[in-house]
């Protein structure tokens, strides 16, 4: 399971939900109420059991570094909510509920918008730039690779897919807070407890409060998504926009060497963030917000 850095929003950042096309989505904003439209706009889309707290860290150095910063818990996630169908959570949803929150949040703002996706999050990108790029100035995949997950973290994502047809949410996170190891997937699985010990109650309390808000069947499906996800780098390189892999120096949802070679078949710019893991945004996130704001920056004019 991801963990933020901490939960106290930076000073000027809007929590709310956003009303869009296709439902309302709940979002941290580092955008005033009248925020430009024309501004340069960076929309972070969280992973798997994740959510925008994720980014917390990644909003001050974004908005101190020209950017409007939006975060959003996705269809599913924490505090959006979503229905018990599982077929409302098919990648090709997901990925016109991004347009749909672009289009909300940017309007025609002539630079684009800047999309970064973690994890299962870049997935989901993904699929967005791959059904229209048009809105997009630049992707960047974040601990995201080139198609399903490896071979170790498909045995944690079976086992949560089997607890969830057989356990309630809160059984299961009974369970997670038992176990010493992560067992979920794409690094972020509900069932670590990554520095449990320094967690305050308020973190804990975050956390636990997070699971038991996602939609069971937003899990299922994404998470399937994880296991069968194909490699699509050769269609993305034939559209997409200017494209940046950033990673952590270690990575057993997708290793770094596949990261390495998806970044080489995209021609894009590739970052590792020392001294992380799957969660840079997380575990260093000034450094985070300094390299892909460098990439963002380095497209514009001037």
């Amino acid at each position: 399971m991801s963990k933020p850095p901490f939960l106290a929003l930076p000073a000027g950042v809007r929590t709310y939900r956003l009303v869009t096309a296709r439902g309302d989505f709940a979002v941290h904003d580092t955008g005033g109420p009248d925020a430009d439209e024309a501004g340069a706009v960076a929309l972070l889309l969280p992973g798997f059991t994740g959510s925008k707290e994720d980014f917390v860290g990644l909003l001050e150095p974004l908005a101190q570094a020209g950017f409007r910063a939006v975060a959003v818990d996705g269809r599913g996630q924490f505090e959006t909510g979503g229905p018990a169908d599982e077929s409302a959570y098919a990648q090709h949803e997901l990925a016109r509920d991004v347009h749909a929150v672009v289009a909300a949040v940017a309007g025609r703002a002539p630079g684009g918008v800047h999309l970064l996706g973690h994890s299962l999050g870049g997935l989901i990108a993904r699929a967005a730039v791959l059904e229209d790029a048009a809105p997009f100035a630049s992707l960047t995949l974040l601990s995201s690779g080139p198609g399903a997950v490896s071979p170790s973290q498909q045995e944690r994502v079976r086992m949560l897919l089997g607890a969830l047809e057989t356990m309630s949410m809160a059984a299961i996170w009974e369970v997670m807070r038992e176990l010493d190891q992560s067992v979920g997937s794409a690094g972020e699985a509900p069932y670590s407890r990554r520095e449990d010990e320094e967690a305050s109650g308020a973190m804990e309390e975050f956390l636990r409060r997070r699971w038991l808000s996602n939609v069971p069947a937003q899990l299922a499906a994404t998470g399937r998504q994880l296991l069968a996800e194909p490699d699509r780098v050769a269609q993305l390189a034939a559209l997409a926009p200017p494209v940046h892999v950033v990673s952590g120096a270690e990575d057993d949802a997708w290793p770094v060497e596949w990261l390495d070679g998806m970044a080489g078949r995209l021609g894009a710019r590739r970052t590792v963030v020392p001294g992380t893991g799957h969660s840079p945004n997380a575990e260093r996130p000034r450094e985070t917000a300094r390299a892909v704001a460098d990439f963002w920056l380095s497209l514009g004019p001037g």
